[in-house]
């Protein structure tokens, strides 16, 4: 218990800092957001004048920023400059982002421990240095150089996927996006559970078995993997939260309308109310996710709990 109000605290800090940080930074955005939103046909100084009050636009950061938390502690993510609320927004968004970070979290899954169990068990071979040339290509490309070169060769030369959008709905549509999302991800997973198989194979227990009779792919199967897969599956359940909030630049590239687009889009616009409420939900989601990957981890291993 003590263990867990510790990591809630922590969690709660780290929350206020981060946020807080977000908040300064739309705070100091360049522009009138009230301009931005009339467009060509200004408002009358009257209306300016209350939206300015309402969203507490002329306050100083600190009592913004504490009207925020006033009415985050009551579930409410606040209303963009034209009165609709951001929690009503994003609704509308989440279904798409959760099918692209759910589908490259899979692949992720099952190619990333695939690739490095293969690997581990072909240890100096052509398919080793293989895949290790795949991951470490896989996580020194850019995110956005990726998706426009993939964009490119796979949709529009070679005609295998969508170019854009999500009219040819799930899978279709999320395949070639979640494939550029979950490389990075999936590049360290396979090192991840390389490393640790090539280690567990050398262990006296792993010896032990060889020594009892069993066969090669009981020894690995069963004995050797479960070892192995703790810490991918502690990488893989921290960056479900990391895939919800990384999928801003792959959304905007192929058009995808999710979180991500909203985000982007309301940081062209000048529309601090969302930025703001959409970064606030990822930051949640995150800190849930490790939260629950600490407890979770301190479950298998108490002495976590004491360090």
């Amino acid at each position: 218990m003590t263990y867990l109000i510790r990591r809630l605290l922590e969690a709660l800090l780290v929350f206020f800092g981060i946020s807080l940080v977000i908040y300064a930074m739309t705070y100091v955005l360049p522009g009138d957001p009230i301009a931005a939103l009339a467009g060509d046909r200004p408002l009358a100084p009257s209306v300016a004048r209350a939206l300015r009050e309402q969203h507490h636009l002329d306050d100083p950061l600190l009592v913004q920023y504490g009207h925020y938390l006033a009415g985050l502690f009551h579930g409410d993510l606040g209303t963009d400059f034209s009165g609709r609320p951001v929690a009503e927004q994003m609704a509308d968004r989440w279904p798409v982002t959760l099918q692209l970070a759910l589908t490259a979290w899979g692949i992720e899954a099952v190619v990333g421990i695939g690739l490095g169990v293969l690997a581990a068990l072909r240890q100096g071979t052509w398919t080793d240095r293989t895949v290790l040339a795949f991951t470490i290509g896989a996580t020194s490309v850019p995110v956005f150089v990726l998706a426009y070169t993939a964009q490119v060769v796979l949709g529009v030369k070679l005609g295998w996927f969508p170019v854009a959008g999500n009219t040819d709905g799930w899978p279709t549509s999320y395949l070639l996006p979640a494939l550029c999302v979950a490389a990075f991800g999936l590049a360290s997973v396979s090192r991840l559970v390389r490393a640790e198989v090539i280690e567990n194979l050398r262990a006296d227990y792993v010896r032990t078995a060889v020594a009892k009779g069993l066969t090669r792919r009981r020894v690995v199967g069963v004995h050797v993997l479960r070892n192995s897969l703790i810490p991918a599956v502690t990488y893989l359940a921290i960056d479900l939260g990391y895939l919800l909030g990384g999928t801003v630049i792959i959304e905007g590239v192929f058009n995808l309308p999710g979180i991500g687009q909203l985000l982007f889009q309301a940081i062209r616009a000048h529309a601090g109310p969302t930025v703001v409420g959409v970064s606030t939900a990822l930051i949640l989601i995150f800190l849930a996710a490790s939260v629950l990957v600490d407890l979770l981890n301190s479950l298998l291993d108490p002495r976590i709990r004491h360090d």
